[in-house]
């Protein structure tokens, strides 16, 4: 396993990996110091209407709010090809497969898409992960002083926005 970490954030039309589209990716690939290595990539992915119009009411609001409903309507990019994207960019930091770990916020969820949706992707990733939820949580509990004096998140519900 090498130092680098491929921050991946989805944007779905729900959390359940049984029924909802994966409609937004956006990775970035860090150094051992978290030095972002180049541009990264942000992709907006085609999903019908009806995967639209299944979305419940919060979730719906959030992405007509960011703009991302819009966004995917007017996409022709597939799933196919985001994942061409994601991956370019990934191997060319990340040459080696499964050298790099995953990481994000509740990353799991977002693992969860890949593996259904991106499997090339998925597969290229190391196994573990690093959640940035889970250090959150424990930060909250063993230095709350810390946990407390972080800046605002922003709360823009786009993937690129939301990991960066």
């Amino acid at each position: 396993m090498n130092d680098r970490l491929v921050w991946i954030d989805c944007e779905m039309t729900g959390l359940d990996a049984g029924k909802d589209a994966l409609i937004e990716i956006a990775a970035l690939v860090t150094d051992g110091q978290l030095r972002v290595l180049g541009e990264g990539v942000d992709v907006v992915i085609h999903a019908d209407d009806a995967a639209l119009d299944s979305m419940p009411e919060v979730v719906r609001e959030m992405h007509a709010r960011s703009g991302l409903t819009e966004a995917v309507r007017r996409s022709t990019v597939s799933l196919a090809e985001a994942e061409r994207q994601v991956l370019a960019y990934v191997r060319g930091w990340v040459p080696e497969a499964r050298s790099a770990p995953l990481a994000g916020n509740s990353v799991a969820t977002d693992r969860a898409f890949l593996a259904r949706d991106m499997v090339e992707l998925d597969g290229h990733l190391h196994y573990r992960m690093v959640d940035v939820s889970a250090i959150k949580e424990l930060c909250r509990r063993w230095y709350p002083r810390v946990y407390y004096a972080q800046p605002a998140k922003g709360l823009a519900h786009r993937a690129l926005a939301d990991i960066t």
